[in-house]
């Protein structure tokens, strides 16, 4: 059978052809792949000193009118080693690449550890080296692809080939962008503090060195001027575990003050313009949007924009007496999500208030004015304007605490009375029990549903969170309100008109909708429809008040809220048409409480009125349309229950949706055991001291009972609140 084994060898002599034929087939192949896709356009390490000239990204109005030049010519001063201080060099070592003297081009245990802070700590930690970092910012593109990673691993291998540390160090000093038009540690600490590089303190030090990472978001200049420090302080404390300093150096360098140079480029609404560029350095990064040449168009209006600072800064002034040192307002179109104003505080360059901190950013508690959300999950639920809540002094279990035994803003209760006159009022006990009513968890839900995003737990809140006992940015009140203002719909906040790149292609582009229905649906027309019916219902609110108050505006049907937080620390009033939209706040940015502000008409409700009344007073009127699913009816005012006939109740207007009016007529007068000394209803199991007799008898949707007609002691006038 030796044909046999002959045959086979040739065979298998042919397969080992073929398939080493394959692979060289296959590895010319990677090779011509390798090159066309990876090294056909690699740019030389030589280049290093000789960067591109970026260009100017310039953000504006949308009428076209300029807010700010984010990049205009690249502030770059180069100076050697030698003349940077050791603060400096080290701060940026330890933050940014520890062990840069002690390995090659990568650094395999620090992807590593970043992988592993990743996974286990789900906290973002970078693995690039200082010289991937030079590589990356001088020579290659922002985009993030598998591609341009090997082209920086390549670059990297080329560049510590032929410069040495020392010399890799001095270039990524001199040309890493340390935010705006600052490129280089020279031109950085002339942008920031005013002063030559070798001049620089270690604390001005360490914040300098903390920027590269992320210019924008630690820019002390920016919106969270306050990561800034943070950022300042981590730096120290690597370098102090690192052994660059002592624990002396540094806590004398965490409590240093800085001093920072005016911020002098010319900037107009600089908290919005700021907020913007941070929203596109998130979605598009920081070289694209400080070097790409972008012609951003935003839904600002500056003359809306000019008078809305200029009525938050007078009203501030005539403020001091209260102890309020700050302002912020809000103007949007809820129908469209567009902002129209957007007021950080009463003065950006006002260091002694922090005013470059952007308080529509910030997170504060809304007191009162997150009470429309909480009774509109009452009518979802099946309750009505009409439902009828006993205001008087209650206390709720609290588990493991103290019960919760909340009180009004002046410390009366009213007795019976209806969620329309509750809310209106802003009466504190009716809005607690509502939510006791319809449980916090669905309050949450429709809350985060509506566009705030910051009630997260429910087991972190308790009843007092219709009272403002979680916190909310401005931001987050103007979207949920809107939905209000929407009839139902959510349309999320849209800053941004329309990007153009340096060659007039369309990067993104907004179109206002005609209509908010394009929005999402998050709660039913006639609730929306009840709810503003309810805020825009001036003789509702008169008996808190006034006819008068800083709440009306002439001949505009208007729906507002106010709300002021129990330790006077935040004060709002957020109003609204149906195309416009205003939120104000007041207080202090270091969160002292105000003094003397007796109600929700005090503080931001005058700059509010302001606000609002110059922007309506070439708009005719704007009164909600009632939508099919409601209908208006009389009910018993007492009860909010269906009039008989021949009932003597007093009969009251009100709106319901369709399928959730009163199904019951109101009993009148029952017999109940009522105690002969109080001339109130007994006790429950009390039968000492007590006689049956026909009363007028209301329950609550906690179960409350209020005897009506007894002679309760007539409660004293509230007092006026202060203008």
């Amino acid at each position: 059978m030796e044909w046999v084994k002959i045959l086979r060898y040739r065979f298998r002599l042919r397969s080992f052809k073929r398939r080493r034929a394959l692979a060289l087939f296959a590895a010319v192949l990677l090779l011509f792949l390798s090159y066309w896709y990876i090294l056909k356009d690699l740019p030389s390490p030589t280049r290093l000193s000789s960067s591109a000239t970026p260009q100017s990204s310039q953000i504006f109005d949308r009428e076209g009118r300029l807010l700010y030049t984010i990049f205009s010519n690249e502030n770059r001063t180069k100076i050697p080693l030698s003349e940077i201080p050791k603060s400096v060099q080290y701060a940026t070592v330890a933050s940014e690449d520890k062990d840069f003297y002690r390995h090659g081009a990568i650094d395999l245990r620090g992807i590593i550890r970043s992988i592993v802070v990743i996974t286990t700590k789900r906290e973002l930690q970078g693995g690039s080296t200082l010289t991937q970092q030079l590589v990356k910012n001088s020579l290659l593109t922002p985009e993030r692809t598998v591609q341009r990673k090997i082209k920086e691993i390549i670059l990297s291998f080329a560049t510590e080939a032929l410069y040495s540390k020392n010399q890799i160090l001095e270039m990524y000093l001199n040309q890493v962008p340390y935010g705006g038009t600052a490129y280089g540690i020279e031109a950085a600490s002339q942008t920031y503090f005013g002063k030559k590089a070798r001049d620089l303190t270690l604390s001005e030090s360490a914040l300098l060195a903390g920027l590269p990472e992320a210019p924008t978001t630690y820019s002390p200049f920016g919106s969270h001027p306050e990561l800034s420090k943070k950022r300042q302080i981590n730096v120290l404390s690597k370098m102090l575990t690192q052994g660059y300093i002592t624990q002396e150096e540094y806590e004398r360098a965490v409590s240093d003050e800085l001093k920072y140079k005016q911020f002098v480029n010319e900037i107009k609404a600089p908290h919005f313009v700021l907020y913007i560029k941070d929203l596109l350095v998130q979605k598009y990064g920081e070289r694209y949007v400080e070097e790409g040449g972008l012609k951003i168009k935003t839904t600002l209006d500056l003359q809306i924009q000019e008078m809305a600072q200029a009525s938050v800064s007078a009203e501030i002034e005539n403020l001091r007496g209260y102890r309020v040192s700050n302002g912020a307002a809000l103007v949007t179109n809820p129908g469209t999500g567009e902002i129209l104003s957007m007021v950080g505080s009463k003065d950006y360059f006002d260091t002694q208030i922090d005013g470059n901190v952007n308080v529509t950013l910030a997170l504060r508690q809304p007191g009162s004015s997150i009470k429309p959300i909480n009774y509109a999950v009452g009518l979802i639920k099946g309750y009505t304007a009409a439902t009828v809540f006993i205001d008087e002094r209650v206390c709720f279990p609290n588990p493991g605490q103290r019960p919760y035994c909340p009180v009004n803003y002046d410390g009366k209760f009213r007795g019976a009375i209806s969620m329309r006159n509750a809310l209106a009022g802003s009466i504190n006990i009716p809005a607690v029990k509502m939510l006791k009513a319809n449980g916090v968890e669905a309050m949450i839900a429709t809350a985060s549903a509506m566009g705030i995003d910051t009630f997260t737990d429910p087991s972190r809140y308790g009843l007092s969170l219709t009272l403002g006992g979680g916190e909310v940015s401005m931001l987050d009140m103007a979207e949920s309100f809107g939905v209000f203002a929407n009839g139902g719909y959510r349309m999320d906040l849209h800053p941004i008109l329309e990007i153009k790149d340096s060659k007039g292609r369309l990067v993104e582009k907004y179109d206002p909708p005609s209509s908010p229905i394009f929005g999402k649906k998050v709660i039913p027309e006639g609730v929306a429809f009840i709810i503003s019916d309810i805020l825009q219902d001036n003789s509702a609110r008169a008996s808190i008040f006034g006819t008068n108050s800083q709440l009306r505006i002439d001949n505009q049907p208007v729906s507002v809220k106010t709300g002021t937080t129990n330790d006077l620390r935040d004060n709002w009033t957020i109003g609204y048409i149906p195309d416009l939209l205003t939120v104000v706040w007041v207080g202090n940015n270091d969160n002292t409480p105000m003094g003397g502000l007796t109600s929700g008409i005090t503080g931001a409700a005058p700059i509010w009125n302001d606000i609002m009344t110059q922007l309506l007073s070439d708009k005719p009127a704007q009164k909600p349309i009632k939508p099919a699913s409601v209908v208006g009816m009389n009910v018993c005012a007492s009860s909010g229950l269906l009039a008989k006939a021949d009932s003597g109740c007093e009969k009251k207007f009100e709106y319901f949706i369709k399928g959730k009016t009163p199904k019951t007529f109101d009993p009148g007068k029952t017999r109940v055991l009522i105690d002969k000394t109080t001339n109130d209803l007994a006790k429950e199991g009390q039968t000492e001291n007590v006689e049956e007799r026909e009363q007028y008898i209301i329950t609550d949707p906690t179960g409350a009972r209020y005897c009506v007609d007894c002679p309760h002691p007539t409660p004293s006038p509230p007092p006026t609140p202060t203008p």
